[in-house]
């Protein structure tokens, strides 16, 4: 039977070292994160432990394993933690005098289109804070959002979105918030003079051909051949690569074909030596947001964060159009 825990007894600091053991999945480095010892880090689990009536954790390898219990409970208690925390705090966030560190995920080409707009408004604005870029290799990072690895991700991540909108209409509190940064098209691309460059690009013609695919996990296979199967059709992928701008040099190259965000082009600076032709099915549009965790989102440098991150998409989707 699951003891209900008397909140006039229980001691809040429990819940900060409960907080950053879910964190890191870690007793160590939780200690070293709350300037504890890792014997006081254990009792203090042990002792939430008690009265929730829950082991809350379990060893795994060299590291920890919430329960069903904890993950559970975790959300709720990160939110209230960090919003005592934006509450309590001296002051909101002065990017002028801030020294602090913030670490992206995003795809090389989203990269480069933000990169400039955001060192703009580092060098302006915020001359002490750094950024870290990591390449994006998932669809769905929300893992690397919820063991604190990231700040922010941005880029495609349509499963993650429908599950957000599913989530909030069945009544329940998502702990992941995103933001639309640009929506855009996908095209074919290949290169000047190939074959398919003239005449109609029928659906027959496409799948004769050989494809290279961009797919940042290394799947051999995405959302295109996920729609011509829907038609019964498949096509032949030669090649499998993580960049997008590896797949631009290798398209102006040879007689493979690829698909890529129309906009993108603009940024590889290859406009001269490729052609892009519509897509002869039917494909979801490029819908890139901002992700991060709600935990993170209660804090004031973050808030700095993700308006500067829009801004600079802003200035960089308005270039690309105008």
């Amino acid at each position: 039977m699951i003891n209900a825990p008397n909140f006039r007894t229980l001691d809040l600091n429990l819940l900060r070292v409960f907080d950053q053991v879910m964190a890191e999945r870690n007793l160590t480095r939780a200690a070293r994160n709350l300037a504890m010892t890792q014997p006081a880090v254990s009792n203090a689990i042990n002792r939430l432990r008690d009265s929730i009536g829950d082991k809350l954790v379990v060893r795994r390898g060299y590291g920890v394993e919430p329960t069903p219990r904890a993950l559970a409970l975790w959300p709720a208690i990160a939110d209230a933690l960090r919003q005592m925390e934006a509450s309590l705090s001296p002051g909101d966030f002065i990017a002028s005098e801030a020294k602090t560190t913030f670490v992206l995920a995003m795809a090389d080409s989203t990269a480069a289109e933000l990169m400039p707009g955001l060192v703009e408004i580092l060098e302006r604005d915020a001359p002490g804070v750094t950024l870290r870029v990591l390449p994006l290799t998932t669809r769905d990072p929300r893992p690397l959002l919820d063991e604190g690895h990231i700040d922010l991700a941005v880029g495609f991540f349509p499963a993650v979105l429908a599950d957000l909108t599913a989530q909030a209409q069945a009544g329940g509190l998502a702990p992941f918030d995103h933001l639309r940064m640009f929506e855009g098209q996908y095209v074919c691309v290949m290169r000047q003079g190939h074959p398919l460059s003239r005449g109609p690009l029928t659906l027959k013609r496409y799948c004769d051909a050989h494809h290279l695919l961009v797919s940042f996990s290394g799947r051999p296979y995405g959302f295109v051949d996920e729609a011509l199967a829907a038609l019964g059709h498949q096509r032949r992928i030669v090649l499998t690569v993580n960049q997008f701008f590896t797949a631009g040099r290798v398209i102006a190259t040879s007689d493979l074909l690829t698909v890529l965000p129309r906009h993108f082009v603009n940024i590889m600076g290859m406009t001269g030596e490729v052609v892009l032709r519509e897509l002869p099915l039917a494909v979801p549009p490029v819908l890139v947001d901002s992700l991060w965790h709600r935990r993170q989102g209660q804090r004031s440098d973050h808030a700095w964060l993700r308006l500067a991150v829009a801004a600079a998409s802003n200035k960089a989707f308005a270039r690309v159009h105008s």
